[in-house]
Parts: C-alpha cells; structure tokens; sequence
C-alpha cells in the first residue's frame, strides 16, 4: 500500500494550513471513537484522517464545519424578538388603559456624589484619640 501524502490530499483541501487543521481534527475524533470510512490496514490515526480526506469519504466542508463548531465556546440561536407597538406610530395611535408608563428620573451631578459619598466607609478613629 502506498503512503498517503499532502500531494494526495491538496487537490481537497486547497491550503496546507488547513489540512493539517481538518486531518488533526479528523483523527482526534477517530481516537475518540469515531467510526472511520476506510480500511485501518494497522494506520494510526492521523494516516487514516488523511486516507479519508484523500479518498473523499469524509467531507472537507463538513470537517470545517464540524471543526468549527467544537472550538466555538458561545453559540448564539437567532431567536425572534417580541414586537413592541411604538408608542405614537403612525396617527391616530392611542394608549390603553392596561400600558404601564416608564419614568425615568434624572438626577443631577451633585445628588451623585452626595449619593456616593453616603456609600464611602466611615473614617477609623485611632484608639488613642477615641478616648
């Protein structure tokens, strides 16, 4: 049996970068109980990745896609947003009964640093002066 190459695979996986990425990523999950798509024929794992991408019975896209998804830490589900009436959209508008006004207080420059001044810890006393 020949030995799998990069020539062998390059015409799958244009960039060499990236496939060394997919063959490693092939192979961890082939030792990580994978079913493989080819013969072992006493290969370790990532001869077999290789053979695999060479012989296209595993999918350069979905090794990327899969690749992709296992390194992400944070998926983030397109979910959709409940619509909220604009207040005052288009004439003729009118507010119910049941809507709930929002107030907003502002507070000035010195009611926050009255304010945070209320938060600082009291001053320690020495015990020589405290008596």
């Amino acid at each position: 049996m020949a030995r799998v190459t990069v020539e062998d695979c390059i015409d799958k996986v244009e960039n060499r970068f990236d496939l060394v990425l997919l063959a490693s990523h092939r192979a961890r999950m082939v030792s990580s109980g994978a079913q493989i798509t080819v013969d072992r024929d006493n290969d370790k794992n990532p001869v077999v990745a290789l053979r695999e991408i060479a012989e296209t019975t595993v999918s350069p896209g979905d090794l990327k896609e899969d690749l992709i998804h296992s390194l992400q830490k944070y998926v983030e589900v397109d979910e959709p947003e409940p619509e909220v009436p604009l207040i005052g959209a288009g004439s003729g508008a009118s507010v119910d009964s049941d809507d709930t006004e929002v107030v907003a207080d502002r507070m000035t420059e010195e009611e926050l640093l009255k304010g945070l001044e209320g938060l600082a810890p009291p001053e320690e006393v020495p015990e020589d002066d405290a008596e």
